[in-house]
């Protein structure tokens, strides 16, 4: 009996502490791991779409985006890459984590050959300012563009919330088989990618 308080007590202790941690540093660590995914997308999830917007989740089809790329041409997405599993990365020049994960990003996408997953980054963001920062940091990935608001791509791809960074893979046939709130780290990104092949 004494064991088993003893062990509750510090159950408790663990839980305060990790909560207390969550609470003053905010989810950190905490998105690297699968219950931190979990209870980051079940949140996401509780976020009711806005009015007249489409939210897709796993298994839904994408719902079709037309986004300018850096040039102002308009793009489909995921049209313009039919067929192709697509790992769509949603981020800001501002954003540091978004930062952190771009040379993850293009690391991963430098080893998908023509059949590979195409990886496609839409900047909630100013035109200019994302073309100068590219200037500086270069990818070799498509970057689309879209302003941040209520019903930006993030939103319609399945973050009601904005939390950037945001990915989600998107299968072949169109529909959403993975979502990921926060950056990914080196090594990363193989994992979460397993499922589109």
């Amino acid at each position: 009996m004494r064991t088993r308080t003893v062990l509750l007590v510090a159950l408790l202790a663990a839980l305060l502490g990790g909560a207390a941690g969550v609470a003053v540093y905010g989810p950190g660590a905490l998105l690297h791991t699968r219950p931190g995914q979990a209870i980051a997308l079940w949140l996401a999830d509780r976020e009711p779409a806005p009015a007249g917007v489409t939210v897709a989740r796993e298994g839904d089809l994408v719902p079709p985006l037309q986004l300018p790329d850096l040039d102002g041409r308009p793009v489909a997405l995921p049209g313009a890459w039919v067929g192709r599993p697509l790992l769509v990365n949603v981020w800001a020049t501002w954003c540091a984590p978004c930062l952190h994960e771009l040379p993850e990003l293009q690391r991963f996408a430098a080893t998908q050959g023509a059949d590979g997953v195409q990886v496609v980054g839409i900047a909630l963001d100013d035109a200019a300012l994302v073309r100068d920062f590219l200037q500086r940091v270069p990818v070799r990935y498509p970057i689309l563009i879209d302003a941040p608001g209520r019903a930006d791509a993030g939103v319609v791809l399945g973050n009601p919330k904005g939390v950037l960074p945001y990915s989600v893979l998107i299968g072949a046939d169109g529909r959403v088989l993975r979502r990921r709130v926060g950056p990914f780290e080196p090594g990363e990104l193989d994992g979460f990618v397993a499922d589109a092949r």
